[in-house]
């Protein structure tokens, strides 16, 4: 199945409207859309829960990384895993999918088994990788050792099974203690390093030098690490602060993808450039590498746009409105969702939008690397003159993955439910019994023979919060967690004018 530009273009009519060069979303908020639509999502989210339930064990209650088409699964299972399990049963059990006995029952099991499950120290972190059916930490990467393998602890991992915890606490009443337990011993500002104000992406306790510093970019799935350490007081305020918008407009940045602009701006005692960069004449704050998750992710379980309305508000629904373009206009698939998922053909890739990241190697919407280079003249030794931009026939073997509409319901319900159901029409297998693969080669219609636990987890969270009243986002951010966090992010202002 080879989409061209004119079917892209049909579809852009359909869906969108076309306002001063930018493809605006139809529809707005998180909960729109008719019963028809309404019904269809309902029947994704009981899909997607399906699928968790058949990756996750029974006897230790831990989600496997993925499930295949076959129903075999992968041996290790990740903190994130976990924790994506732990919303999804949540947000099952508001929508009716399972009752509150089977989600009690559920997670008590996941409960006990992560009370039993190695930790490092005091820290309450867990380690990155364990064995699913166990519960053991893995020493070895299955199904055959690595060269090299080292047990790590990684704060975004640990941060996203902190919020499975703290959503467990708050809507289960029965397992509302040892949930808490777990959420309280878990210290965020362990990863803190006070000389760059960052925080690491992972510790290796077994040599701590060898430790990489530090998560540099705000718009990044990490950013849940501040929120967590900064509302738990174990991150400083000014740390969310700490994260580069863009890197500079000078010299000093001309290894990124262009020369953004914006003004420097100062927060909690930091000097802040708030740069921007420009796609489809359109300013918006980009993220390391154009995908989906990275900005989206955190939105799910924090009222980003309504906490911080001059800066999440604002960028929020342009990434989506890029990533729409870019599908349907610029690639000319004919559909839309680019994030890091699952190659169909075999392995991983990062994909993305590649002009709304700041990686100069680009993650781009295909398999065959198709990228663009907006350049950064000027600089001695360093400057790149301006490659004119491929023409659509260009971008061969799409990826698609649905993870990535799900994530876009709140800011473009209309749309995401619109691609969604012309990904289950038009490329057979990718939606079943357990919801939709992976992903999807648009060109060749090759469709990915796994299920990840992540990217499931995401699809359920953002199902939950859009059939079931924004279950999972009040459930995380509450009162506690508004006064740490709305005066912290409330206060910026992006450089998104002009």
């Amino acid at each position: 199945m080879w989409v061209r530009v004119w079917r892209g273009l049909a579809v852009v009519a359909a869906t969108l409207t076309v306002c001063g060069g930018t493809a605006q979303a139809s529809g707005g908020g998180g909960r729109g859309g008719g019963g028809g639509e309404q019904q269809q999502l309902r029947q994704y989210a009981q899909r997607t829960w399906a699928s968790l339930a058949a990756m996750t064990d029974p006897a230790s209650g831990l989600p496997a990384d993925s499930l295949n088409a076959d129903g075999s699964t992968s041996v290790q299972t990740s903190t994130t895993n976990i924790g994506a399990y732990l919303w999804s049963a949540v947000a099952a059990r508001r929508l009716g999918i399972i009752d509150r006995r089977e989600l009690t029952a559920r997670l008590g099991t996941t409960i006990t088994t992560l009370e039993h499950m190695e930790r490092f120290g005091a820290t309450g972190q867990f380690y990155n990788w364990y064995d699913h059916r166990t519960g053991a930490k893995l020493t070895s990467w299955p199904p055959a050792p690595a060269d090299e393998f080292h047990p790590i602890l990684s704060s975004v991992d640990n941060g996203w099974l902190a919020v499975g915890l703290r959503i467990v606490e708050r809507t289960v009443p029965e397992l509302a203690r040892r949930a808490g337990a777990l959420y309280d011993a878990m210290d965020f500002g362990f990863y803190y390093r006070p000389e760059v104000n960052r925080v690491l992406f992972h510790y290796r306790p077994d040599d701590p030098a060898a430790s990489p510093c530090c998560y540099d970019t705000l718009v990044s799935e990490s950013r849940i690490v501040d929120y967590l350490g900064i509302s738990k007081g174990q991150l400083p305020q000014k740390e969310y602060y700490g994260r580069v918008r863009t890197f500079p407009e000078t010299c000093d940045g001309a290894f990124q993808e262009q020369r953004p602009t914006g003004t420097t701006q100062t927060y909690f005692g930091v000097p802040v450039y708030e740069g921007a960069y420009t796609y489809n004449n359109v300013k918006l704050v980009p993220s390391w590498g154009g995908s989906m998750f990275e900005a989206l992710m955190p939105d799910l379980f924090v009222p980003e746009e309504r906490w911080a309305p001059a800066s999440w508000g604002l960028n929020h629904p342009r990434t989506v409105q890029a990533q729409i373009h870019h599908g349907l206009v610029e690639a000319g698939y004919g559909y839309w969702g680019f994030s890091p998922s699952n190659t169909p053909e075999g392995g991983y890739g990062a994909y993305g939008v590649d002009a709304t990241g700041m990686d100069p190697n680009g993650n781009p919407s295909n398999e065959d690397a198709t990228l663009v280079d907006h350049g950064f003249p000027g600089c001695p030794d360093a400057g790149r003159a301006a490659v004119p931009d491929p023409p659509p026939s260009a971008y061969t073997n799409g990826v698609v993955t649905p993870h990535a509409a799900f994530l876009a319901l709140r800011f473009a319900p209309r749309a995401a439910a619109d691609d969604l159901a012309r990904l289950a029409r038009d490329f057979p297998g990718l939606y079943g019994p357990w919801g939709f693969r992976d992903s999807v080669n648009v060109q060749s219609g090759r469709v990915s023979g796994a299920y990840l636990s992540l990217d499931q987890g995401m699809a359920m969270a953002a199902l939950g919060n859009a059939l079931g009243g924004d279950v999972l986002r009040d459930a995380f951010a509450g009162r506690e967690e508004a006064r740490a966090l709305r005066p912290v992010i409330g206060v910026e202002r992006f450089s998104l004018s002009g």
